[in-house]
């Protein structure tokens, strides 16, 4: 056993995760400092007593109220374990984090392929429809059982203030998957930014008009997209390199689509520059069912 492994244990505050809420965002993981926490069989769980200050910082951004602070036996919080564990992690991430951006940057570069070439399109039309390819390699939709898999059928809607003859495109740029863009493109210089969940625009009916129209814009999945500490850095490149006016987050009402949210949240609190944060919130129905700013 370890000099780590062999704590005396003491009644103390400690962090307690509900599985039953729990679906697994991750949200937690990237507010935990001592990175005491991991994603388990997909829910959260805490890798070792030893890590855990208790202090609770995790539990804000919990969407469904699945941690909580609680009194009871544990090992003692340790720091020089915890300085030890960021090491051993820091070592593991950082190949990985920069094969991550090697491959981006070859694709985005070098490739000369359409789906990563850069682009910008006139206003207010966009004659040519452009399709996003993506690979995910995890069947996600009937095995997880969380809100964002669960499935639905919806009323047909009646419509209202229906509009005749085509309407027009307000995308401006090329691409806007967030593992392909270039936070330093043109098109975000100055600009206010939509940085928007995939599913909203397939939700949201007015999309284009009310939410793209005179953004530039960059789309993910919290829940399934891979190499998110890459998104975090492009976040704060849009911060500070490209100096970004604003920043609009859109996500969906589904637990685990807030993790794009803390994602946007932690690349602003590693970034110097300032900038105003407004997020929304869409129903699967369509509708907003929260608008503020941070």
């Amino acid at each position: 056993m370890t000099e780590i492994e062999h704590q005396n244990k003491v009644v103390r505050k400690i962090i307690q995760i509900d599985e039953e809420l729990c679906t697994g965002c991750g949200n937690c993981i990237v507010d935990c400092a001592e990175a005491a926490l991991e994603i388990i069989d997909g829910k959260a769980k805490v890798v070792n007593d030893l890590f855990c200050d208790g202090l609770g910082a995790c539990i804000q951004g919990c969407p469904t109220g699945a941690l909580e602070i609680i009194e009871r036996e544990a090992a003692e919080f340790n720091e020089e374990a915890v300085e030890k564990r960021l090491e051993s992690l820091k070592s593991k991430e950082e190949p990985e984090l920069e094969q991550i951006k090697q491959i981006v940057a070859e694709h985005s570069h070098e490739c000369g392929c359409q789906s990563s070439q850069t682009m910008v399109f006139d206003e207010p039309t966009v004659q040519k429809e452009l399709k996003q390819v993506e690979q995910i390699g995890v069947d996600h939709s009937t095995q997880c059982g969380c809100p964002s898999s669960q499935t639905m059928v919806f009323d047909e809607p009646t419509i209202q203030n229906e509009t005749t003859g085509k309407l027009s495109s307000s995308l401006r740029q090329w691409p806007v998957q967030m593992h392909l863009i270039n936070p330093n493109a043109p098109y975000y210089q100055n600009a206010d930014v939509l940085i928007s969940a995939d599913c909203v625009a397939y939700s949201y009916g007015d999309f284009h008009r009310d939410f793209l129209r005179s953004k530039s814009i960059a789309i993910a999945c919290p829940k399934l997209d891979q190499g998110k500490e890459v998104y975090i850095e492009k976040i704060k490149t849009l911060i500070d390199g490209a100096k970004v006016n604003t920043l609009t987050v859109a996500i969906m009402e589904v637990p685990c689509c807030s993790g794009l949210l803390g994602l946007v949240q932690e690349g602003a609190k590693r970034a110097t520059r300032k900038v105003p944060i407004k997020y929304m919130v869409i129903g699967v129905k369509g509708d907003i069912l929260k608008e503020e700013w941070l």
